[in-house]
């Protein structure tokens, strides 16, 4: 015999016309109530959606009050037709109530409406989270993300991937950004670590021969927050296959992604396979490492032009330069605010030329350039009547990237993205070192443990700058949404990259000492990379903030104003694990 549910026959959302002259019960909370001359009107909303109580007993209603989780019974009718709510899949249906009861007290004022709630402060919101969540838009971000991991857990499943789990307790590493650390109780004056990723556990795992590895995976880091970067935790679709290239890795991704973006969105998602870029193209076309293809702007590199020319602010600098088609006749305002928009960002000033009717050239840049230059101009840049060229000049190392921003803030300003669309690309080929801005010396670019192109072979023959290593982001509309590289399995090669970023043998198999043995014993070739959902969850749903897709995150200030964390602990807790406070 079926068992009958205390609280509900039915959840608010569910109630039809087929419904009608049948006994419900329905639970929720209560969200609104319309006065109509001695008969009142609640909506009443679960997770499911909102249904419509008529109460004819005004008693019925004494001192309950807004967001109260209440109870109602009664006889399903059509609604009249003046009163059909067609934007409520209930819309045509109400419950006549029979019995009103409050299940759970509102005690004290609300701090706001819940309806209202993306509107407030986001500490309010933060702090009073479980009534934030009770939004319906909130609420829904949160249930699509459940859906989306649900979604893509079974996907790789499919494809043949063992969702394992690892430790959460590790240790420290040297490499990345800060650890949170965590004092043993045992073992005095030592500590172990949150996992900032998986990484040595699933290289492990390889070496263990398991063929295809993932999990959802928790990871911690204790960096500052940003719009698309939560402070504290995150979680990614971790994944690893052994015996595979690069190639292997970025076709499961492409399947996976797509799949997830076109589930779940009704956008344009750029078919596999995904563009491949180059990292120094990346640098060169779209200024950064992260292009959002939408942008139809490319920028080009003029510097050659420049080596001997009288105009001090080109002469012997780095020079780019961004042709935008039909922006000759912009106000003058526009280009006093994107002088002003340059400025901001540490340029010291933006020059540009229009191009007229007759291939003329117009503005102040035009008296520096010679016949010769502006022929070589017109073919490089692919200029025609209507177009503006920027050109942005300063060192090698700040030039690719202030023209990246400015190629950025004209498609803003000019309405030049199509928000209708994912556009994903793969960025390859990154540089495998760089040097420390700080102190000179060479350093890992990203993933130390990635596979140097060229090998052992690369490591002794060329300048580590030039050196390129098997490791991949993909992006999506200028989102990086995962770094992933072919892993070096070999020791002599890890000894080797190792060195050149200043590390000994023995500081690699101290440090790192899981993988220094493990890869003693016939490690196979493997890579993979690590998708973030939090950033996936946030593109679908069309967030602007990642906290918007976290069910309790933490400010920006890497506070829970929920919980009160970080909060202090006991004298006697810090001397349970041999803490002082300094």
């Amino acid at each position: 015999m079926k068992r009958v549910n205390e609280y509900r026959t039915h959840t608010c959302g569910e109630i039809r016309e087929s419904d009608i002259n049948k006994k419900v019960r329905v639970s929720g909370w209560f969200e609104n109530v319309r006065d109509h001359g001695g008969v009142k009107f609640v909506d009443l909303r679960d997770q499911y959606g909102i249904v419509q109580v008529v109460v004819h007993d005004e008693k019925m209603l004494d001192k309950v009050s807004k967001e109260s989780a209440v109870c109602a019974s009664g006889i399903v009718v059509k609604r009249d037709e003046d009163t059909i709510n067609e934007k409520l899949e209930t819309g045509t249906v109400e419950i006549l109530a029979e019995t009103f009861e409050v299940l759970g007290k509102v005690r004290e004022p609300l701090p706001f409406e819940v309806t209202l709630s993306k509107d407030i402060k986001e500490e309010v919101r933060l702090k009073y989270r479980y009534l934030d969540l009770r939004n319906k838009t909130v609420h829904e971000n949160i249930i699509i993300r459940s859906k989306i991991i649900s979604f893509i857990r079974n996907k790789m499943e499919s494809m043949g991937f063992l969702d394992i789990q690892t430790p959460i307790l590790t240790s420290s590493s040297p490499e990345g950004a800060r650890d949170y650390i965590i004092p043993s109780r045992k073992h005095h004056g030592k500590f172990y670590a949150l996992p900032q990723a998986p990484q040595i556990f699933k290289q492990l795992l390889m070496v263990s021969g398991f063929d295809k590895y993932f999990q959802i995976a928790p990871c911690f880091r204790d960096e500052d927050a940003r719009a698309d970067r939560s402070p504290g935790e995150f979680y990614q679709l971790d994944f690893e296959m052994a015996f595979a290239t690069q190639e292997d890795v970025l076709s499961v991704a492409e399947e996976v992604l797509y799949e997830t973006f076109t589930k779940f969105s009704d956008k344009y998602v750029s078919k596999p396979p995904f563009k491949r870029i180059p990292f120094k193209e990346s640098m060169l076309k779209y200024g950064t490492d992260k292009p959002d293809l939408r942008n139809p702007l490319e920028i080009i590199d003029i510097s050659d032009m420049f080596l001997e020319t009288g105009f001090a602010p080109f002469k012997k600098k780095t020079v780019r330069a961004i042709n935008v088609k039909n922006c000759a006749s912009q106000s003058k305002s526009f280009f006093e605010n994107m002088l002003e928009f340059a400025t901001s960002i540490g340029m010291k000033g933006l020059g540009y030329v229009k191009v007229d009717e007759n291939m003329k050239f117009l503005g102040p840049i035009d008296k520096f350039l010679k016949d010769t230059d502006r022929t070589e101009l017109i073919e490089k840049a692919q200029l025609e009547p209507g177009c503006v060229l920027f050109f942005i000049a300063d060192d090698k190392e700040f030039a690719p990237k202030l023209a990246g921003q400015i190629r950025t803030e004209l498609a803003k300003r000019l309405k030049l993205i199509d928000e209708n669309r994912f556009e994903m690309c793969f960025v390859v080929d990154f540089p495998m070192y760089e040097v420390d801005e700080n102190t000179g010396a060479t350093v890992f670019t990203h993933n130390p443990f990635s596979m140097p192109q060229g090998g052992l072979k690369a490591l002794t023959n060329k300048d580590p700058l030039d050196i390129i290593a098997y490791q991949y982001d993909i992006v999506c509309n200028g989102i990086e949404l995962s770094s992933g590289a072919v892993r070096n399995h070999d020791i002599d090669i890890m000894v080797k990259a190792f060195e050149i970023a200043g590390y000994t043998e023995q500081v690699l198999e101290s440090k790192f000492s899981a993988l220094y043995s493990a890869f003693k014993y016939g490690a196979p070739p493997h890579a993979g990379m690590a998708p973030g959902i939090d950033r996936i969850v946030m593109l679908i749903t069309e967030q602007e903030n990642i906290r918007e897709v976290i069910a309790f995150p933490m400010n920006s200030n890497a506070q829970d104003l929920l919980t009160g964390a970080p909060c202090e602990v006991t004298e006697q807790q810090l001397r349970d694990v041999h803490i002082k406070i300094r």
